[in-house]
């Protein structure tokens, strides 16, 4: 199992966000404010089966693009999102750490 936490541009995220739970990913939005990238953001956190990896990758990159197009936005790659790629496996060793006595 991967997670993703996914710093999306507030320009895309409407349209990503209902594009990824009509394909049947979960996500769970978090709601923040701060500077990161000085633009207006938001983070999901998207669970993943290590087979669904390609196509959420695909999906999230469609559904930019798919805005562009639709509503004529000059692309600029480099502002839609941010994405890292975690382990959950892995997540286990985090939480031994903080839950002994």
């Amino acid at each position: 199992m991967k997670l993703f936490v996914c710093i999306v541009n507030d320009v895309y995220r409407d349209h990503m966000e209902s594009r990824l739970q009509n394909e049947g990913f979960r996500i769970t939005e978090l709601a923040s404010s701060g500077g990161f990238r000085r633009k207006g953001n938001t983070t999901f956190l998207i669970g993943c089966n290590e087979r669904d990896i390609e196509q959420l990758k695909k999906s999230m990159q469609d559904a930019c693009l798919q805005l562009e197009k639709k509503k004529k936005l000059e692309g600029r790659p480099q502002y839609r999102y941010t994405s890292i790629m975690l382990n959950t496996s892995e997540g286990e060793d985090w939480l031994s750490l903080y839950n002994k006595s």
